[in-house]
């Protein structure tokens, strides 16, 4: 017979785990690791520029193809969220990911195969749309709301250290090259990665069992029925109609991409100096994330001026990193000239290194702008389910931007036509976020459920 002691013991340590398991804190580091392994990697593959092909057309057709399902399927995956709940629509969408890596490995042994990245792409879209709207539903649904900023900021950064050893190991396996595309080790590398992505959102606890960290329980979503959750998604819009004035940042959010990796690292670098220029790019971010969620969760100040103070920064960003970048793109190099006589600057040419701060500038505000974006959607509601579908929103239309800004380019518009349209959507998109922030963002959200 087991010794009394012992088995208390073990019932202490069992009982341990079990609330160790169900700390947020551990469940947003594990849910940070399924996109450290899946959307990390299609960032590192992304970030080179023309998915690491020396021509980026089907790198372009793809992401277009990618953007314009998870367009679609996001605008209802909060609905398809809340039937399925969170860890199987995790799940589910982590799938879209290898098969698009894989695709890429085909077609680098099969160049006639870009119809095949394209029909991946389009399947990723259907499951990035799950993906994050599962993910963005928890990371704002577990941290007390003096929190919501150092979540989002934990998450980010573990999610972009995926993108960085990605980048790592491309930069890794073509460092000697000095061709414009990778080998197929980069492609199988990431494959693997992404495969062992697939296998984490199982371990992960059921969100009916979360409690956050001040002992409250997070609001259970309410599996209901396909209409029900239809109508609630046309109640969230009649009852909450300022969402709409962050459907233009929403917009911009994913669109600035395009300029930033195939008209900027794509177009100026060779491969070796792309997956450099993609580490410090994704390294940025992990700073930038981190940066503006302490900003925004200074317990000290009010909430309503921390959002405020996000907005002015972001403002101040977005005018630092267009004039910087206009100089580099009005003067420098134009879609004919790099097409005519390739630009191939190397990491130790004399003028990379400015070309290199750009570039952290530019990770830095993105990550800082959807940092920010997740933060307004955590200030506006406690609700998961609500919540789901303000991601469902976001992602729709942060998909919709990156689908015509991957056309754009794919259909070989100017380079100064997609920098300036960039530009002016991420200032439209600040301009018209103030009216719904000053109006809507309180200092305190209401716990209730709040739906009817």
């Amino acid at each position: 017979m087991r010794p009394r002691g012992t088995t208390d013991q073990a019932r202490l340590s069992s009982a341990l785990l079990t609330s160790r398991d169900r700390n947020p804190y551990s469940q947003v580091i594990i849910l940070g690791f399924v996109c450290f392994m899946c959307p990390g990697m299609f960032n590192a593959l992304t970030g080179l520029g023309g998915g690491g092909q020396v021509d980026g057309k089907s790198a372009a057709n793809a992401n277009c193809a990618l953007y314009s399902t998870s367009a679609f399927f996001s605008f209802f995956s909060g609905s398809i969220h809340n039937v399925l709940g969170s860890r199987l629509t995790l799940f589910l969408g982590t799938f879209g990911y290898s098969l698009y890596i894989a695709s890429f490995l085909v077609v680098n042994i099969h160049p006639g195969a870009g119809a095949f990245v394209t029909t991946a792409g389009a399947l990723l879209g259907i499951c990035a749309a799950l993906l994050w709207t599962a993910q963005g539903s928890l990371m704002l649904a577990y941290p007390t709301e003096v929190q919501k900023g150092r979540f989002i900021g934990i998450f980010w950064a573990i999610f972009n250290l995926g993108a960085v050893v990605g980048a790592a190991v491309a930069l890794g396996n073509n460092f000697h090259s000095e061709a414009g595309s990778v080998g197929n080790g980069t492609y199988i590398g990431f494959l693997i990665l992404t495969l062992i992505g697939v296998c984490i959102p199982i371990f992960m606890v059921d969100p009916d069992n979360m409690i956050r960290t001040d002992g409250t329980e997070v609001a259970r979503v309410r599996h209901l029925s396909w209409k029900h959750e239809f109508y609630s998604f046309y109640l969230t819009l009649k009852t909450d109609p300022l969402i709409l004035l962050l459907f233009p940042m929403f917009f911009a959010s994913n669109y600035f991409y395009t300029w930033q990796f195939n008209d900027y690292n794509s177009a100026l670098f060779n491969i070796r100096t792309r997956a450099l220029n993609n580490i410090v790019y994704w390294l940025s971010q992990i700073f930038g994330s981190v940066a503006i969620g302490v900003i925004l969760d200074q317990p000290r100040v009010r909430r309503r001026v921390r959002a405020f103070a996000g907005w002015g920064i972001l403002l101040i960003m977005v005018f630092v990193v267009h004039v910087w970048a206009y100089f580099y793109q009005s003067r420098t190099y134009t879609r004919e000239t790099i097409t005519n006589h390739p630009f191939d600057m190397d990491m130790y040419d004399i003028a990379y290194p400015a070309h290199c701060w750009l570039m952290i500038f530019c990770g830095l505000l993105d990550a800082m702008w959807q940092t920010t974006a997740y933060w307004l959607m955590g200030a506006m509601s406690n609700d998961p389910a609500r919540l789901a579908i303000f991601i469902g929103f976001y992602k729709s239309l942060e998909s919709a931007g990156a689908a015509v800004a991957w056309r754009e380019d794919a259909i070989k518009l100017p380079y100064m036509s997609i920098f300036t349209s960039t530009w002016g959507l991420t200032a439209a998109g600040l301009v018209l976020a103030f009216p719904m922030i000053y109006v809507r963002v309180r200092d305190h959200s209401d716990v209730i459920d709040e739906y009817v």
